[in-house]
């Protein structure tokens, strides 16, 4: 069965308290707007998936649980390495994950996110910009097979792409 592996930018995130840490910053009001509607166009999509992973930094936990939500699941596994991981670290987590699940959502922050993407397929993206989304495909069993240029770009997507499908 081959992997998927949906990355997923936090959403848009609240500058307003300067005196927050920037692990604690949370959405902003259109960030707030922008998860949940992205976690309709993937419904919309028919897309399906067995695990979602986030890094627990405030504005990417609230964007996985409006995607949980849209789902009407309970379950987010928080993996603390994926904030400020750059792409070695990144492929790392991606290679441990367990491979009952074939289809991974994971929630996390750029620059990481983007260069990862780049990584790992032929995306050329410039920049994943916030609550956007870049799902990869790769041809293996295993998630410890996944690694750099294995993977194929399926979509990217994000909130100010209208020429939605």
């Amino acid at each position: 069965m081959a992997k998927q592996l949906l990355l997923v930018r936090h959403g848009k995130s609240d500058w307003g308290n300067l005196d927050l840490k920037d692990f604690d910053r949370p959405l902003n009001k259109r960030g707030k707007e922008n998860a949940p509607e992205m976690a309709e166009r993937l419904i919309n999509r028919d897309f399906k998936f067995d695990l979602i992973v986030s890094s627990p930094a405030k504005r990417a936990k609230s964007t996985a649980k409006y995607f949980a939500e849209a789902y009407h699941i309970e379950d987010i596994q928080y993996e603390e390495s994926i904030y400020e991981a750059n792409v070695r670290t990144l492929l790392k987590i991606v290679n441990d994950f367990d491979d009952s699940a074939n289809t991974i959502i994971m929630f996390g922050h750029n620059p990481g996110f983007t260069d990862f993407a780049n990584e790992l397929s032929d995306a050329d993206i410039y920049n994943i910009p916030t609550a956007g989304m870049v799902l990869i495909s790769f041809p293996f069993d295993s998630w410890k097979m996944v690694s750099k240029g294995t993977g194929e770009l399926i979509f990217f997507d994000y909130p100010k792409n209208s020429d939605e499908m």
